[in-house]
C-alpha cells in the first residue's frame, strides 16, 4: 500500500490510502462513493468514465489516481454554474438519454467543449465527443442540447 493521497474532489478535500496505480475511477465509485462515473469499457474507448482534471476531460480508468493529486477532480455529481445548468437543462429538454448509461461521460464532455467554446460548430461538437460512445444512438438528441445550451448560455444576461 502507497502512502495516502490528498486529492480535490467536487470541491472538497479528500484523502485516499489506495496504491498510486490504482485507476481514479475505482477510487471515485468504491473508495469515495461517487457512483455517477461509469465504468464502460476500462480502456479508455468509451468515455462512460469521464471526468475533469482541472477543467480538462479525462478517461478515469486509465488514469491512476497519482495523476490526480494536487488537481482539482470533477465529476457529474460536482458539476455546477451556468455552463452545467444550462447542459443538464438542455439535456432534459431534449430527453437526450435512451438508457443513459453513457450520459455522465457525455455531460461532462459537452461541459468541458462549452467552457471551452462558445459556440462550437457541429464539427467542434463531434471531435468533443469523440470517443464517447452512445450505443443507442442519441447523438442527434446530444448535438442538439449542446447547440441550444450554447444559444441559452448567450442569449442569457
Amino acid at each position: 500500500m502507497s502512502d495516502p493521497i490528498a486529492l480535490q474532489v467536487n470541491g472538497a478535500p479528500a484523502t485516499v490510502a489506495v496504491d498510486a496505480d490504482t485507476p481514479l475511477l475505482w477510487v471515485l465509485r468504491q473508495t469515495l462513493g461517487l457512483p455517477g462515473t461509469k465504468f464502460g469499457c476500462g480502456v479508455a474507448a468509451c468515455g462512460a468514465c469521464t471526468v475533469h482534471l482541472d477543467g480538462v476531460p479525462v478517461r478515469a480508468c486509465v488514469t491512476p489516481v497519482s495523476a490526480a493529486s494536487g488537481k482539482t477532480i470533477t465529476t457529474i455529481e460536482g458539476i455546477s454554474g451556468p455552463v452545467a445548468n444550462a447542459v443538464q437543462q438542455q439535456w432534459a429538454a431534449l430527453d437526450v438519454p435512451q438508457c443513459g448509461y453513457c450520459q455522465s461521460g457525455q455531460i461532462m464532455a459537452a461541459v468541458a467543449l462549452l467552457n471551452n467554446r462558445a459556440a462550437p460548430s457541429d464539427e467542434d461538437i463531434d471531435g468533443a465527443l469523440q470517443g464517447n460512445l452512445c450505443r443507442c444512438g442519441s447523438y442527434p438528441r446530444i448535438r442538439a442540447a449542446i447547440h441550444r445550451a450554447a444559444e441559452t448560455l448567450t442569449t442569457s444576461p
